[in-house]
């Protein structure tokens, strides 16, 4: 493996314990914590923030050390002509895209852990994806 992915893991899984990020609305705290199925915008926060910003444009604190900038996700329902596109979403959070710096078995880095968080509860993975996505749509941009 080579230094800088390496770096990146490292950063990743540290980021969310240690970062403190904040949108205009309100304090976020990025939290190392089990976090509840039903809370899609502290799951964003922990899981998704340290690469696409705590705003959802592609800013986060390791998205300049990422080959590609990660997508601004406020714009996923301006570029699907207005209608915010959950089942793509869902399917992008759930088993990954062939856009680079994803891994096709689901988002990098945290996707693996998404899946062992309660398996005693089947139901977990795919409520923690569907609140997910609920929270990005509200991140959409009018």
């Amino acid at each position: 493996m080579s230094k800088k992915f390496l770096f990146i893991l490292f950063a990743a899984m540290i980021a969310p314990g240690v970062l403190i990020a904040s949108d205009s609305k309100s304090n976020v705290t990025i939290q190392n914590a089990r976090i509840p199925a039903t809370d899609g915008k502290a799951m964003y926060a922990s899981y998704c923030a340290t690469c696409h910003g705590i705003d959802g444009k592609g800013k986060g604190p390791l998205s300049s050390s990422l080959k590609r900038t990660p997508s601004n996700l406020t714009l996923l329902s301006r570029k699907n002509g207005g209608a915010y596109p959950s089942a793509h979403v869902v399917a992008v959070i759930g088993h990954g895209t062939s856009v680079s710096g994803h891994d096709k078995a689901g988002m990098p880095v945290w996707a693996p852990a998404l899946d062992t968080i309660d398996q005693n509860n089947k139901l977990d993975t795919p409520l923690r994806i569907s609140n997910l996505s609920r929270y990005l749509e509200t991140l959409q941009v009018k």
